[in-house]
């Protein structure tokens, strides 16, 4: 994973509550392989109509969000199926980051172990960082994971909490298998200990 430390990047505002994974990453999409093209199938009943064609009030149609790396939604989001794809699709379109007042419990997870910050702000905050991305001309935040601050116009919104193990993970950019890789030394130890007293394995 790359390591996340501090992002200062366009952000998108999503005002909505309760997106489910099947809008982030539709079902048809799961057994696809995770290749050059999975970033294009992020929302895409949501993108584009049954025409294939864009849909332009959809926020990430519109230009001054299309190169966002940092979206802030509604309450929920991330809900639904256990689909890891989900964040797959996100990371995979250039997303670090999601803000929101509350996250499917799976998601959230699934999040940490692929590079993916999920962020929880009060959605009074939120609301006021949505309609600060909607009149900006160019819809800049920044999220400092090391002080755990989001900063808006050089200014700092609010605080967030996350557990320290997650964030060390991030700042190092390591996944579940890079963490454990760190104690190969005492892993084989073990191994060789146990082996040895229990020869008859």
């Amino acid at each position: 994973m790359i390591p996340f430390k501090i992002l200062k990047a366009l952000a998108a505002p999503i005002n909505q509550d309760n997106i489910d994974t099947d809008q982030i990453l539709p079902a048809r999409f799961l057994m696809m392989p995770r290749d050059q093209r999975y970033g294009t199938y992020l929302f895409r009943d949501l993108r584009q109509d049954n025409n294939g064609l864009k849909i332009p009030d959809f926020f990430l149609n519109q230009k001054k969000f299309a190169e966002a790396q940092i979206i802030v939604a509604g309450r929920n989001f991330g809900c639904g199926s256990s689909r890891e794809g989900a964040v797959f699709t996100l990371v995979d379109s250039g997303f670090r980051s999601v803000i929101a007042p509350s996250f499917g419990d799976i998601f959230y997870n699934n999040s940490f172990n692929n590079g993916l910050l999920p962020v929880v702000l009060p959605e009074t905050l939120v609301k006021k960082l949505q309609q600060f991305l909607i009149n900006e001309a160019t819809p800049e935040i920044t999220i400092d994971l090391e002080t755990q601050q989001v900063f808006c116009e050089a200014t700092s919104l609010a605080k967030f909490d996350i557990d320290p193990h997650r964030r060390e993970r991030l700042l190092k950019g390591l996944d579940m298998i890079d963490y454990t890789q760190q104690f190969r030394e005492a892993i084989n130890r073990y191994e060789n200990d146990y082996l040895a007293d229990k020869k008859w394995l």
